[in-house]
C-alpha cells in the first residue's frame, strides 16, 4: 500500500474497524463522548468558552493535575504543538526534539509557521527518545552567537512515535538539563493517557512535577472526536497563549462542543480505561507475534504502537484480506500496527490468525 493521501483515504473508507490498524485516529468516538456532544447541543449558552461545559472541563483538568492550570481547547494536535512552542520560542530560537518526533516529521512545518520561523533541531537517542548526553551538548551549542539560532525549548513526545515511553526519571533528567541552560520544556502528549497508564504515574508526576512547562493534551486518538487542549503550568504564559489561540483561529465560538468532549473524556476515568484497552491490545498482539516464525518484533510495545518485521507474502496477504496498516514506510519489511480503545481481543486474535495463515 502506498502512503499517499489518496490511497490511505481509500483504505480508511473501505476498512472494517476490526481490521483498521493504520492509526488510532481511525477509531470512532466513545459513546459517552458522543452523548456529551449531543447534550451540549441543547439550549443556549455564552460563546467563546464562557459556558458551563468549558468551566467543568477546566475544573477537571485542574483536579487531575493537582493544581491550577491554564487550558486552551484546540481542534488539532498540530495546533496544540505549534501554539505551545510559539509561546516558548522566539523566531530566532530553536526547538530541540528527537528527529523522529511528530513536530519534526508530520506537521508540514506548522511549528516553524506558528513560531514565525524558529528552527527545529534534532537531538538523537535510542527508541525515539532524546539522549541526555546529546542534549547537554545541544542546549549549549553556539549560545550567544548572533549568527546562529538560540536553543530555546525542548520538546519531548510522550508516548513517542515508535511506541516507547519516557520514564519519570528520564523526563526529570531532560527537564533538568533544559532548565539549567535556561530552556523551557514542552510535552507532545498526543498519546498522553497511553503513556500514563503504562507508567502507572499520576498526570502531575509525568508533567509539571518533572519539569514540563506546557503540555499538548491529546484526546482525539483515545476516544474523543475533535478535541485536544493546551495545558499550561506557567500562569505567565496565559495571556500570550490566549491571543495566539485566537489569532490562529482556535478560539471556537461554540467551544462547548470541544470542551464537552474533554469533560466526558475525564469523567469516571474514561480516558484511562480507553488507554488501558488500547495498550492491552498492542501487548496482546506483540505476545502473539513472538510465537510466529518469521514475525520479528522490533521492540516490545510500551504504549499502543507496535513495529515488527513481516515477510512480504504476509504483508501482501493481510492487505488482500482488507487489513489496513502502514508498511515499508520506514524500510522494506517494516510494518506498524496501532491499536485503539475500540479494538477487542477477538480483533487481535483474528489478525494473529491471519498472520499465521500467510506465514505457512
Amino acid at each position: 500500500m502506498s502512503t499517499s493521501t489518496t490511497s490511505t483515504t481509500s483504505a480508511i473508507a473501505t476498512t472494517p474497524s476490526s481490521r483498521a490498524f493504520i492509526s488510532d485516529n481511525m477509531a470512532g468516538a466513545s459513546p459517552q463522548i458522543a452523548r456529551a456532544v449531543a447534550d451540549a447541543a441543547a439550549g443556549q449558552v455564552l460563546p467563546y468558552g464562557n459556558d458551563p461545559f468549558t468551566e467543568s472541563a477546566r475544573r477537571r483538568l485542574g483536579e487531575i493535575f493537582e493544581r491550577d492550570v491554564e487550558v486552551f481547547p484546540v481542534s488539532t494536535g498540530s495546533a496544540a504543538n505549534g501554539l505551545s512552542l510559539a509561546a516558548l520560542t522566539p523566531p530566532w530560537g530553536s526547538v530541540l526534539s528527537h528527529p523522529d518526533s511528530h513536530i519534526n516529521t508530520d506537521e508540514c512545518g506548522a511549528p516553524e509557521f506558528f513560531t514565525n520561523g524558529a528552527k527545529l533541531v534534532g537531538v538523537p537517542g535510542a527508541d525515539s527518545k532524546i539522549d541526555p548526553d546529546a542534549l547537554r551538548v545541544a542546549v549549549r551549542r553556539r549560545t550567544g552567537d548572533v549568527h546562529s539560532v538560540q536553543p530555546s525549548a525542548v520538546s519531548i513526545s510522550q508516548a513517542t512515535e515508535s511506541g516507547s515511553v519516557y520514564t519519570l526519571e528520564e523526563i526529570r533528567e531532560v527537564s533538568a538539563i533544559a532548565k539549567d541552560a535556561g530552556l523551557r520544556v514542552h510535552m507532545d502528549g498526543a498519546r498522553f493517557a497511553n503513556a500514563l497508564v503504562h507508567l502507572g504515574a499520576t498526570p502531575a508526576e509525568m508533567t509539571w512535577k518533572a519539569g514540563v512547562d506546557v503540555l499538548s493534551f491529546g484526546a482525539t486518538k483515545n476516544g474523543a472526536m475533535t478535541a485536544d487542549a493546551i495545558v499550561s503550568f506557567d500562569p505567565a504564559l496565559a495571556g500570550e497563549l490566549a491571543f495566539r489561540a485566537k489569532r490562529a483561529g482556535q478560539l471556537a465560538s461554540k467551544m462547548r462542543f470541544n470542551t464537552a468532549q474533554i469533560d466526558a473524556y475525564l469523567t469516571d476515568d474514561l480516558w484511562l480505561r480507553n488507554a488501558r484497552q488500547a495498550n492491552a491490545m498492542a501487548w496482546r498482539l506483540g505476545d502473539g507475534l513472538k510465537s510466529i516464525a518469521g514475525a520479528g518484533l522490533l521492540a516490545t510495545p510500551q504504549a499502543n504502537i507496535l513495529f515488527c518485521r513481516l515477510p512480504q507474502q504476509v504483508t501482501e496477504g493481510l492487505l488482500a484480506e482488507g487489513y489496513a496498516f502502514y508498511h515499508d514506510r520506514w524500510e522494506p519489511g517494516i510494518v506498524r500496527f496501532v491499536t485503539a480503545f475500540s479494538h477487542s481481543a477477538d480483533d487481535i486474535d483474528q489478525l494473529l490468525d491471519a498472520v499465521r495463515r500467510h506465514t505457512r
